[in-house]
């Protein structure tokens, strides 16, 4: 073993960076190679311009104002009749007001004819206010005089009664949106309306995801052999959280080969290896890293998941991932989700949660974040689904494999507490937060 290799892996980790301190430093790197996002700066990643077929969760690179009134007619805002308001003025069950119906040829109903004087033209909602209406009469406010075909009106309407007015919904040039903004399927709908088919928006951040590992196989291992799951895991946690994924085959346990690998992905955004970011003696990564550019953080203070690896080569961001499966997703939604939103010009959101009574008490150690994998069940002292005085409607139960290695800890639960780090554990019976990591939105969309 080489001199620097012994010192490194029997130094260990004697001082691991705060988790927050450690995602700033690693925010100002970028910062510092891709500029300040200052209001109305382009993201890191570039912009285009997408369809809004194609928009879906997509952040926008430029700030949408309205370029039509929505509605841009007067509407009728229900089924009714259209009638002059001053014609229906007294109107009541009693006395009602007697109107004539507009009819076109054949006494077939017309629904555009002109309002005159004491007449009333039959509306359907979102139909256009015929010429000459000022109000709509409600459908069941109205009979029809068999033997006369005249129109008894028992209820009176004020001016602009039941009528949407031009730009009731959006005035023409109304600010909808700011840059960053994250579309929605609504907001969608809205910018149809309003006369876009198109938005720009960030590009979407390229991500070379690379499994490292001489261990590692596809298929069928053998006794010593493990079968790869970290990087389909991170690169398919990269397309929700919306970045574009290249997925790499896995690459062995070697300086030079591990060099090559992360060069190749200098061109993408972010480049994201799993595995070898410890400190034994297949552990190269932080070296490799070190060698090509800056290594920024090596370990931090953060359980599962305290050997991770932050740095910048030519300017991109390399996280080197611990090799154990629930220490890597930890550490990827730590560390790699923010570094996506940063690229693409936005923040990430919080994690919903549900607050849930703590069945059994988390350990954790001051200065160490800790996840732990939590169950939820609903907790039968409520008979509702809701939290009442007495305590939340869930319970909240610390999964029993607790290793790093046990993927099934974080696949089978429903989420998992923070143990913040100034906190020596969580005891039984404390209404905690439970985060929902996986449901998230992404940074970007489709």
């Amino acid at each position: 073993m080489k001199g620097a290799d012994r010192e490194r892996t029997e130094a260990g980790f004697k001082v691991r960076t705060p988790v927050d301190e450690a995602r700033q430093l690693l925010r100002e790197a970028i910062d510092d190679r891709h500029g300040k996002g200052a209001e109305g700066t382009e993201p890191p990643t570039g912009t285009k311009s997408v369809s809004l077929e194609s928009a879906d969760g997509r952040v926008l690179a430029a700030p949408v104002a309205a370029d039509r009134n929505v509605p841009h007619y007067e509407r009728a805002a229900m089924d009714g009749y259209a009638v002059r308001a001053a014609d229906t003025f007294g109107a009541s069950e009693r006395s009602p007001a007697v109107l004539r119906s507009n009819e076109g040829q054949d006494g077939e109903l017309v629904t555009d004819a002109p309002v005159t004087p004491e007449t009333a033209t039959r509306v359907h909602t979102g139909s256009a206010l015929p010429e000459g209406a000022d109000a709509v009469v409600m459908i069941e406010h109205v009979e029809t005089v068999e033997s006369t075909g005249e129109l008894e009106v028992t209820d009176a309407v004020a001016e602009g009664e039941n009528v949407a007015p031009v730009g009731e919904d959006v005035d023409t040039g109304q600010h909808l949106y700011d840059v960053g903004h994250r579309l929605r399927p609504s907001d969608l709908g809205l910018l149809r309306s309003v006369g876009r088919t198109e938005v720009e928006v960030a590009t979407r951040p390229t991500v070379g995801v690379i499994p490292t590992g001489e261990e590692l196989v596809e298929h069928d291992p053998e006794p010593g052999e493990v079968i790869e799951t970290n990087g389909l895991t991170v690169s398919r946690l990269v397309e929700r959280w919306g970045g574009r994924a290249t997925y790499r085959d896995v690459v062995t346990d070697d300086r030079e080969s591990l060099r090559v690998a992360i060069q190749r992905d200098l061109t993408k955004d972010v480049v994201v290896t799993t595995g070898g970011s410890s400190v034994g003696e297949r552990d190269l990564l932080p070296e490799v890293i070190d060698d090509l550019g800056e290594v920024l953080v090596h370990g931090v203070g953060l359980k599962p998941g305290h050997p991770v690896c932050l740095g910048i080569v030519e300017e991109t961001p390399v996280l080197a991932l611990p090799g154990y499966p629930v220490a890597c997703i930890i550490n990827a939604v730590q560390f790699l989700r923010p570094v996506l939103h940063w690229l693409a010009g936005t923040e990430p959101e919080p994690h919903p949660t549900t607050q849930a009574r703590l069945e059994r008490k988390i350990p954790s150690e001051p200065g160490t974040r800790t996840f732990a994998r939590v169950q939820l069940t609903h907790n039968d002292d409520n008979d509702d689904n809701d939290d009442t005085p007495d305590g939340p409607a869930y319970a909240a139960t610390p999964t029993r494999a607790s290793g790093s290695g046990v993927l099934s800890s974080v696949a089978l639960a429903d989420g998992w507490v923070v143990v913040d780090d100034d906190r020596e554990g969580i005891p039984e019976g404390e209404t905690v937060l439970v985060e929902n990591w996986e449901s998230a939105g992404g940074c970007g969309g489709r």
